[in-house]
């Protein structure tokens, strides 16, 4: 899909990044628009079949039910963001694994809707995979045990999902990285004599990371984010960095870093609490059946798909038998053909 970037002038072919390479560039970035409009179906769609599961358990049990609109939706998935950062803080996790949990959240979600995955399953899934992908691995019985009321296999029972919804794709390029190289880049600017403290670079950091609450990274590349980052704390440092490195795009970029600011500035803050409590209450009463543990719609479809699975099995378990019963080095088909040399028939009957 297009991303909100593309009307910046792009580079000569020749000059073409890593990143532009990755799998992140070509799939997961989009403009507003795209993002309204993959959560507004996924939203609808996800109504009309928790509509149709309620209706046919029960006629009329639909009625008066209050789904979450796609707004909500992102609302909730928001506060399991900031609920990744303390898990990850209380775990003392690395940032990489707290900023990679963060992007497939949000990656899941544009996939699936918090009406058929709760949020709260797949947050500790996300940390438990961004471990692994990460290569920060963890001791599977240990990460559950440090989670209130968490099991292994409930740690595991949506990674295979999360992992397809991801569509397999792991590795993410993130804008706490590109703000380290544009940090130091900055101090070997032409004509730079100052030396700025830890403090400040800790507070871009701060602000990489409210920017994580946002759409940022769905919408701009980890570089812009860091660079946006850079000028909330060093505006005139981040200026004569665009006019070094990019001075051919120095008007774009710099109307670019303050589409960001607004963003973050507007956005980059965790939701209310109060707000949120009441729309997981309501979540409760609207999720959809089919995917509640226990439920009968959930029995149901259980053994449906075991059904459907137990005679694929007794269908290739049959079609192995037919194939074994055979000579299984196809002899029976050579019996069938006449030989090209038939050494019986002897036309010397001397």
């Amino acid at each position: 899909m297009a991303s909100a970037s593309d009307d910046r002038p792009s580079s000569p072919q020749h000059n073409r990044s890593l990143y532009e390479a990755s799998t992140q560039y070509r799939n997961w970035r989009f403009s507003q628009e795209d993002l309204r409009s993959i959560r507004t179906s996924l939203n609808v769609a996800a109504i009309s079949a928790i509509q149709n599961t309620l209706e046919k358990a029960e006629p009329g049990s639909s009625q008066g039910v209050s789904f979450l609109d796609a707004a909500e939706e992102n609302l909730l998935v928001k506060q399991y963001i900031g609920k990744i950062s303390d898990v990850c803080a209380a775990l003392q996790y690395p940032e990489e694994v707290e900023a990679t949990a963060i992007t497939y959240l949000k990656r899941f979600y544009l996939k699936n809707t918090v009406m058929d995955w709760h949020p709260v399953s797949v947050m500790i899934t996300a940390v438990f995979l961004a471990t692994k992908t990460t290569n920060n691995p963890v001791v599977l019985e240990e990460y559950a045990s440090r989670l209130p009321k968490t099991t292994p296999s409930e740690v595991l029972e949506l990674e295979f999902l999360v992992a397809q919804s991801l569509g397999f794709e792991f590795s993410v390029w993130h804008a706490h990285r590109a703000l380290w190289g544009i940090w130091l880049d900055i101090q070997s600017l032409p004509n730079h004599a100052e030396s700025y403290p830890q403090s400040t670079y800790s507070t871009a950091m701060d602000y990489v990371r409210a920017s994580r609450l946002t759409d940022a990274e769905l919408l701009y590349t980890p570089s812009q984010i860091a660079l946006t980052a850079i000028s909330h704390v060093l505006p005139e440092a981040a200026s004569q960095w665009i006019t070094h490195r990019a001075p051919e795009q120095a008007n774009s970029l710099v109307a670019l870093v303050e589409d960001i600011k607004r963003l973050v500035n507007s956005h980059g803050h965790r939701p209310a609490m109060d707000h949120v409590k009441e729309l997981d209450r309501r979540l409760k009463l609207c999720k959809n059946p089919d995917k509640v543990v226990g439920s009968k719609a959930y029995l149901l479809r259980k053994e449906r798909e075991e059904k459907l699975a137990e005679t694929k099995r007794l269908q290739k378990a049959a079609e192995s038998q037919k194939a074994m019963a055979g000579d299984p080095f196809g002899n029976e088909i050579g019996q069938n053909k006449k030989s090209l040399v038939d050494y019986d028939d002897d036309d010397d009957d001397d």
